[in-house]
């Protein structure tokens, strides 16, 4: 494990009448070294199926591929990532020591830092971390083929997101919490601190907009959707009051009562949209849906923790991993055949009719958050820490965590590429291309001149009676092809062509409650991210319970991503179509910020033979995403540059048309040329302020390898007297420490590490 500075210190510090706060060190070495026949076995057998997945993906390319192959490749990846590469990050580069207390136990006040069990942790931290990204970016990405965004999701997470993730969690918990931002300007300094500081919060505000607009778009005109996703604010609260008030503590009893009012707020959906009054009532166009969910992001963000945000997480948790699961077990049992090829005609052009660029670096900033996230640093260095038992818990959560995101990704991508291609296109193309009719779009996606593919009016026509809704033409932002997706593969598993319009309001509203959460905890660290920056200069602000700073604080944020999500639901060009590069763009810098972060703190450790875990990763990130951002703010090509494309819409209306390109009115045309500008002018920002953070972190970690190390930052060590095991099961060694501590009298028991 190599020595831990503080050990003698801890050593001193531990108290004698209780047992053991950490399983001894060679105990635990000798565990992780003893190799038997069946675990050889085991291990094997994960590589053979994984390899075997891997090449039926990559090798062995005929007309179709078989889903389950999908399944395999990314649990036997994962599970060999996990059991093995993060088990050296943890040996060599961070080296946690569970005999050391973690914020939870020495800062514990019963609000912000609480000690929890790592199972709960584990869903809360998913819960926070899964937004829209793993939905939607692999599904606009499938335009390119299913090959490269495969490899990028399970590829990208075990060596960048996970990786990330984890060493963000651990970094911030040892500094009692802190956010990203603060470590920035710790490790960092003025220059870069402020750089990050800024950086965060303007990406925050995109983050955010998108997550919103990804639901806005899902729930846009189907009375069904907005009744059931509805539902689902008045049901959390309920639950909130029943576990504070009623039964507190029984988690698994009021979600499994959350689970059966869901599931009748969902069937409830369809006999009311079926209503004259119901449809007349829910039927909603996307412009009244954002302010509703504006109002929405203002409330949640000021309303206690315990009376939405953590029922919803509870609920959300639930549903999230459930409905996952329960798709890849229908995968392997429908066994569909993807009829998509490995690279599509799009893969090697530019002007792709769901998103535009080039394959590189376009492919890796869409697909965004099943890869990697820096919104997931924002967590990791915002709740999570303050939360974590025992040190090493955050192997498990924080790499643990990301890959359970990233196999969300590639079951979010199998059911994208499962239904037919023209459908595909038809939805995801904007309404400028499409024509919005179903003729019209037939037309349109024959006239791609796609391989195989033909679609009809009727085809079109009869998928939207299918899953009750009245039209699927450009319905955009990849949530309902994946809910149309996850219909016909459910379908086929439990109950047949009846049940389809059930299953695609189903993930419809599977896919709401996802984005919700993001956007109700978004929005919060977003308002204690500017709460602490206000606070640098009116100190005020940085007092948590002062009611008006929190309020005002929250409504600048909701106005700030709200501006954005209004902008991108009027956009003429479609606004996810044009937003969600900015988004992915954004999000990557994000990461590419959190990974220079990490990367001097890990060098000031003196850490040098393993800094390659945190460049490279880092490398990657900062060439793609200022490849990508150089692209959209300096292409000549109007579809990828926003300058560009400003300059031609600009052009047009000094010219006098009345309508250019996908804008048929004059107000369209101004509302583009507003919108690009708005879009190039962040672009800027954003990349600028990355660039900055990179090279300040570079300069610091070349100082730090000069010197042999540098200022440590973490706060003092002090020895821990509760003991967690570190895993989701524990080990044997880990289970002998348990039974002492259950052992102990009533009275010493409290201090034992407790199922929060």
């Amino acid at each position: 494990m190599g020595k831990n500075p503080d050990q003698t210190g801890l050593m001193e510090g531990l108290d004698p009448t209780l047992p053991a706060p950490a399983v001894d060190d060679s105990v635990r070495e000798a565990e992780e070294r003893t190799w038997t026949p069946a675990k050889i076995g085991l291990w094997v057998a994960i590589s053979l199926l994984g390899a075997v997945a891997w090449f039926m993906l990559a090798l062995v390319r005929g007309e179709t591929v078989n889903a389950i192959w999908f399944v395999f490749a990314a649990v036997c990846t994962y599970l060999i990532g996990y059991r093995f590469y993060s088990r050296v990050i943890e040996r060599y580069l961070l080296k946690p020591n569970d005999r050391r207390a973690t914020p939870a136990e020495y800062k514990a006040d019963g609000k912000d830092y609480v000690r929890t069990d790592r199972n709960v942790l584990f869903g809360h931290h998913f819960a926070a971390i899964a937004g829209a990204g793993p939905l939607v970016g692999p599904v606009i990405a499938a335009q390119m083929g299913y090959l490269p965004g495969t490899i990028w999701i399970i590829i990208g997470v075990v060596f960048a997101g996970a990786v990330q993730d984890y060493l963000v969690m651990f970094f911030s918990m040892r500094r009692g919490g802190r956010s990203l931002g603060q470590m920035a300007r710790e490790e960092l300094g003025v220059i870069g601190g402020t750089a990050a500081l800024i950086a965060t919060l303007l990406i925050m505000i995109i983050i955010v907009a998108i997550l919103a607009l990804v639901v806005v778009n899902a729930l846009g005109e189907s009375p069904w959707g907005v009744f059931s996703v509805g539902m689902t604010i008045p049901i959390a609260l309920f639950m909130g009051v029943y576990l504070r008030y009623l039964r507190p503590g029984k988690v698994m009893e009021v979600s499994i009562i959350g689970f059966v009012l869901l599931m009748a707020a969902i069937i409830g959906g369809g006999a009311v949209a079926g209503t004259e009054w119901g449809a007349a009532f829910f039927h909603l166009d996307k412009v009244t849906i954002a302010w509703g969910i504006i109002i929405y992001g203002f409330i949640a963000a000021i309303l206690p923790v315990w009376l939405l945000l953590a029922p919803r997480d509870y609920l959300s948790t639930f549903m999230k991993i459930g409905v996952i699961v329960m798709l890849a077990v229908a995968i392997i049992v429908v066994r569909p055949e993807i009829t998509v090829p490995a690279f599509s005609e799009f893969a090697s052009r530019e002007n792709g009719p769901v998103f535009s660029g080039a394959l590189f670096p376009f492919l890796f900033v869409t697909i965004a958050c099943g890869a990697l996230s820096g919104f997931h640093a924002l967590i990791s260095s915002g709740t999570t820490p303050k939360l974590i038992e025992k040190e090493r818990q955050t192997r498990f959560i924080g790499y643990g965590g990301m890959l359970m995101e990233s196999f969300v990704a590639i079951m979010a991508l199998v059911a994208a590429i499962s239904i037919d291609r023209g459908i595909y296109f038809a939805m995801n193309a904007p309404v400028a291309l499409t024509g919005g009719t179903v003729e019209t779009a037939a037309q349109w996606v024959n006239s791609l001149g796609l391989a195989n593919v033909n679609i009809t009016p009727d085809v079109l026509a009869q998928t939207a009676k299918d899953v009750g809704e009245e039209s699927i033409i450009s319905r955009s932002g990849g949530a309902p092809t994946l809910a149309v997706g996850l219909a016909h593969i459910m379908q086929q598993f439990i109950g047949g062509p009846a049940m389809m319009a059930f299953w695609y309001h189903f993930a419809i509203m599977f896919e709401a409650l996802f984005i919700l959460t993001a956007v109700d905890a978004g929005t919060r660290v977003a308002r204690f991210m500017l709460q602490d920056s206000i606070g640098n200069f009116v100190p005020k602000f940085k007092e948590a319970s002062w009611r008006p700073g929190a309020w005002l604080c929250t409504a600048i944020m909701v106005a700030a991503w709200g501006a954005v999500l209004l902008m991108g639901v009027t956009d003429p060009l479609g606004g996810i179509n044009t937003l969600f590069p900015l988004f992915g763009i954004a999000n990557q810098l994000l990461a590419a910020i959190a990974l220079a972060v990490c990367m001097a703190i890990a060098a000031k450790r003196g850490v040098f033979r393993y800094l390659w875990i945190v460049a490279v990763p880092l490398a990657f990130a900062a060439v793609v995403t200022i490849t990508a951002s150089f692209h959209k703010i300096f292409s000549p090509v109007p579809a990828v540059g926003y300058f560009a494309n400003n300059a031609a819409f600009s052009k047009a209306l000094a010219d006098g048309k009345t309508e250019f390109g996908t804008a048929k009115t004059v107000a369209a045309m101004e509302a583009v040329v507003r919108n690009t500008m708005i879009q190039g002018v962040l672009s800027v920002i954003f990349v600028t302020l990355s660039i900055i953070v990179i090279l300040t972190a570079l300069i610091a970690t070349i100082k730090a390898i000069r010197a042999g190390g540098g200022q440590d930052h973490e706060d003092p060590a002090v020895a821990s007297k509760v003991f967690a095991p570190a895993g989701l099961i524990p080990t044997p060694a880990e289970k002998e420490l348990l039974a002492e501590w259950n052992a102990l009298p009533a009275v010493k028991r409290v201090q034992k590490a407790g199922h929060h």
